[in-house]
């Protein structure tokens, strides 16, 4: 399991990692390369082509599901709205959660204004999934070169592969874009800094993590935590504090001070099943009391072969995997939507780590194991592929983006003017937010909106059968008719005038 100062008979002094062999012209075969000297030796090259062909697959499914208008979610457009106004350096207003929605209100994820760079030169959603899989893909090169530094011989492109095909990385590209996307690369730099021994660099790369996401400045505590054991004590004391303390301010000043309501709502989440509420005890006692709990535990350390249970690095999916267990909501229990991505760079050299402390087991049986353990990882990847998202890439139809529905959807797309305010669903939603004003269907009470675009296929929980009356439902305040109608596509532009006033809309 688990051990901080111990790798079979080795022992260290306070503060080090277990000691290592010689050099690579003394050690016996299989052991791994002191980290000090070989770190410089490893070329990046082999690892920046590998990234390369990472994040091209991942972009290219992003892309393919992007123009058959196969958006999984509202996120991609939430996203997008979010870039858009920090790129013209507005608020974050996020038209699609409320007309006139603080998004820093809902999660406080500030470093996604980095991405505003890139939306000036391609203002388009597609920019924003080619971003996260630049992002996944530095995630590879870190892990691969790092591994490669640790371990010797092949493994670095062996745990890269096994990074670059884990199912957290996959499920993740498949939900579109997320923020947690900036929180990869930079755990690999903290898990790297880490194993390497270079602590003042890990305490200075987890610090951006608070900025990534609200739950993130716990994971920084557990950095700290690490520090300390390790022997850095004040530093790790200090950023144990900052990242308790960024936690706490975040869920109970920040998030609050930015929300119409006034409070963090993701905490029902943990507190409510449905409308019956839940004690935190309940919570507790239930965090295993589903199939879908245990079987994404188990593939998370299975596809490390199981040798992150030797890593203290490991403790670092604790806090992500806490909340996880807690929520009431079976969408955060499973292997689907994004949330397991930032735990693939930590188990992965978690990996690495577990196979380096094993080399040298008393135990025969462990140290053989661990020759053997990091193929035995690339090749879970690469079996789990089969039933992963990237599998759709061998697929011909996949490649077919003129089909009928595409067609149609485009169709609606023309219908609707730039700059227009448009209410929607999923559907075309992440397709209209470069430059028109976009709200969730059924979600602006009072805005008239021009537009109202509508899927009829979009999976109601009733069929609309006349979509004019369903769009003076939605807005009794305002008249519509037909505008163009397409395949499942309906496009219903207003005949009365805009309202004088329009909730949530700013002066420019």
């Amino acid at each position: 399991m688990l051990e901080l100062n111990k790798s079979g008979t080795d022992r260290s002094g306070p503060g080090r990692l277990p000691a290592q062999g010689p050099g690579p012209d003394a050690r016996p075969v299989g052991d791994a390369p002191r980290t000090g000297d070989a770190a410089e030796r490893v070329p990046l090259r082999p690892y920046l082509i590998a990234g390369a062909i990472l994040c091209a697959l991942y972009f290219l499914y992003g892309y393919l599901q992007y123009s058959r208008f196969g958006s999984p979610s509202w996120d991609l457009g939430i996203f997008e709205q979010e870039v858009r106004a920090y790129a013209g350096f507005d608020a974050p207003v996020v038209d699609i959660k409320g007309p006139g929605y603080l998004i820093l209100g809902d999660h406080f994820s500030p470093i996604v204004a980095l991405l505003a760079p890139l939306y000036w030169i391609w203002p388009s959603a597609e920019a924003l999934l080619f971003a996260q899989a630049a992002l996944f893909a530095l995630g590879a090169v870190i892990v691969g070169r790092t591994t490669q530094q640790l371990l010797g011989g092949r493994s670095g492109l062996c745990v890269t592969v096994a990074y670059g095909l884990s199912w957290g990385i996959q499920e993740a590209v498949k939900a579109d874009f997320h923020e947690i996307a900036f929180a990869v690369p930079l755990l690999a730099l903290v898990c790297r800094a880490l194993l390497l021994e270079r602590y003042t660099a890990a305490l200075l790369w987890s610090l951006p993590l608070v900025l990534v996401k609200e739950d993130q400045g716990a994971t920084v505590a557990v950095v700290g935590f690490l520090l300390f054991v390790y022997g850095r004590r004040l530093q790790g004391a200090l950023l144990a504090a900052f990242g308790v303390a960024a936690f706490v301010v975040t869920l109970m000043v920040l998030i609050p001070a930015a929300s119409s309501a006034g409070t963090y709502d993701y905490w029902t989440k943990i507190d409510k099943n449905g409308e019956q509420d839940v004690s935190m005890l309940d919570s507790v006692l239930g965090v295993l009391n589903s199939s879908v709990k245990i079987e994404m535990l188990v593939f998370l350390i299975g596809i490390t072969a199981f040798m992150a249970l030797r890593s203290p690095l490991t403790l670092l999916i604790v806090p992500t995997l806490g909340w996880r267990l807690l929520s009431q909501d079976s969408n955060h229990w499973g292997m689907v939507w994004h949330y397991s991505a930032i735990l693939m760079p930590v188990l992965s050299l978690a990996l690495a780590d577990g196979v380096r402390r094993s080399r040298d087991s008393h135990r025969p049986w462990l140290a053989s194991y661990a020759k053997v353990a990091v193929p035995v990882a690339a090749a879970i990847a690469v079996a789990m592929t089969q039933h992963l998202p990237l599998r759709d890439l061998l697929r011909p139809e996949t490649y077919r983006t003129d089909d009928a529905r595409s067609q149609a959807a485009r169709a609606a797309l023309d219908a609707i003017p730039a700059g227009a305010r448009v209410e929607t669903d999923i559907t075309l939603m992440a397709h209209l937010t470069s430059d028109r004003t976009v709200y969730w269907v059924g979600g602006a009470p009072g805005t008239a909106p021009d537009i109202v675009a509508i899927n009829l296929d979009f999976g109601w929980s009733r069929p609309i059968q006349d979509p004019v009356a369903y769009a003076q439902q939605l807005h009794p305040e305002a008249r519509y008719r037909l505008k163009h109608r397409g395949g499942s596509f309906v496009v219903m532009e207003r005949t009365t005038p805009e309202p004088a006033e329009i909730p949530g809309a700013r002066d420019d």
